[in-house]
């Protein structure tokens, strides 16, 4: 099979199961976002695998999310009744209550939040920081596509649990690496 089929190259793309949709459809862009999502995650890992010793349990936990965003993705394709739609695995709140679960781990270990810090930190920390924003974006994408047509509304829970995740995932990164955050310093009005 060719990588390149040209069926695409009138600006349209095939739904899991479903008809063509622009490119530019609702729907497109937010599992195409989640996609963008997962590649952030690629590069946290990657910045992860190069630090002395990397950090096993944040790599366990990107890779069951980057399993958890094909999901996610799939589910985003899909559109509810249609042939393909027995094939995959909807998220419901049984997924929410583990990404839950993972928050509370990682918030037991985090500095105490006492406000707004700068994302950064460690190059593992930074690239989660990256991503939480483009997780952020894909649960703003999940909320236009919800009011245009009928989709997964857990879909736009678990994005946002994704990115309290992140953010935890990022400052419990710099806790164990020894990196201290940098708060927002509010410039004062004259």
């Amino acid at each position: 099979m060719k990588l390149y089929t040209r069926t695409g190259d009138g600006g349209t793309t095939g739904l899991y199961g479903a008809d063509r949709v622009s490119k530019a459809h609702p729907r497109v862009e937010a599992y195409g976002t989640v996609d963008e999502l997962n590649s952030a995650l690629g590069l946290a890992r990657a910045h992860n695998a190069q630090m002395q010793p990397n950090d096993e349990a944040l790599e366990a936990d990107l890779e069951y999310l980057q399993n958890a965003l094909f999901d996610l993705g799939a589910d985003l394709a899909t559109r509810a009744g249609g042939p393909y739609e027995k094939n995959l695995s909807r998220l419901d709140e049984e997924d929410i209550s583990h990404l839950e679960a993972m928050i509370d781990r990682y918030q037991a270990e985090a500095p105490a939040f006492t406000g707004f810090i700068h994302p950064g930190g460690t190059p593992v920390a930074a690239a989660l920081h990256i991503a939480r924003t483009v997780a952020r974006r894909a649960e703003r994408d999940v909320i236009r596509l919800l009011e245009v047509e009928p989709a997964n509304p857990q879909t736009q829970v678990y994005l946002n649990r994704v990115s309290d995740l992140l953010f935890i995932m990022a400052r419990a990164a710099n806790a164990r690496s020894g990196v201290s955050e940098e708060r927002w310093n509010v410039k004062k009005r004259r």
